[in-house]
């Protein structure tokens, strides 16, 4: 059975005087890639944000394996093995795309094995390598987040926490983007966990799935129960059969164990 490489317990985060999240606990295995669903203000966000030390958890615990890592330093828990995808990309768009990616490795000191990286992250995105002396800005909404992916692929984590990979983007970039998700989870290992509101294919990317509603989780189940459920296509992830089943063609069901 695979140990866990993040647990939550009772979390809780507020913004001033609303609470955001409440009492949250989840768990995401190692070598797994987890989802957390819901609509917009569910409070997604703000549950990365409090395990990746942006913002301060108000209670609970955040484990990162068998540490914890609650209201840590970003940079402390960045160099413990987690990394944050934040929603918008925020990459710096006047340093190079080359340069980008080497801020993803600024904690390491194993120069040779971050060029072999970096030949690692052109072989998932090519564009990259063609694009790699242009200012990060000028590239498209896709093409920054692929970036954005491959700078925290820099940093070796055990854990990327990724928030909104498809925001923006057209269905092809979207299709493209969480086949380069899945293929770096089955290559190599990399735990994930991502907030979505493209419901159907984080469904078909992820192992296990959270369902998060007014900043409480009223549903949890292996991804393969839950597409299958009516009351979560309909009220609260609005599938339609058909896009399930579109999501399906990419991607075999996998088994939560």
């Amino acid at each position: 059975m695979s140990m866990d490489v993040l647990t939550l317990s009772n979390v809780e985060a507020s913004y001033g005087p609303v609470k955001a999240v409440r009492g949250i606990s989840l768990r995401v295995p190692e070598g797994r890639i987890v989802t957390i669903l819901g609509s917009n203000g569910a409070g997604k966000s703000t549950i990365l944000r409090a395990v990746s030390g942006t913002l301060e958890a108000a209670a609970g615990k955040v484990m990162l394996k068998d540490e914890d890592i609650t209201n840590h330093d970003p940079a402390d828990i960045v160099r413990r093995g987690l990394v944050h995808v934040p929603e918008g990309r925020e990459i710096f768009p006047l340093l190079s795309v080359h340069d980008n990616l080497l801020m993803g490795s600024y904690t390491r000191r194993d120069r040779d094995q971050v060029a072999r990286d970096l030949e690692m992250i052109h072989t998932y995105f090519p564009i990259l390598r063609a694009r790699a002396r242009q200012p990060a800005g000028l590239l498209s909404g896709g093409q920054q987040q692929m970036l954005a992916i491959s700078r925290a692929l820099m940093a070796r984590p055990d854990l990327i926490l990724m928030d909104e990979p498809s925001l923006g983007l057209s269905p092809r970039l979207t299709r493209e983007i969480f086949e380069i998700i899945v293929r770096i989870n089955r290559e190599r290992g990399t735990t994930i966990l991502v907030v979505e509101q493209n419901a159907a294919m984080a469904l078909n990317a992820a192992d296990f799935g959270y369902v998060l509603e007014n900043g409480r989780i009223v549903m949890e189940d292996s991804c393969a129960v839950l597409r299958e459920k009516d009351d979560i296509k309909e009220f609260y992830l609005g599938l339609k059969d058909e896009g399930v089943r579109g999501a399906r063609r990419w991607k075999k069901t996998k088994t939560w164990r």
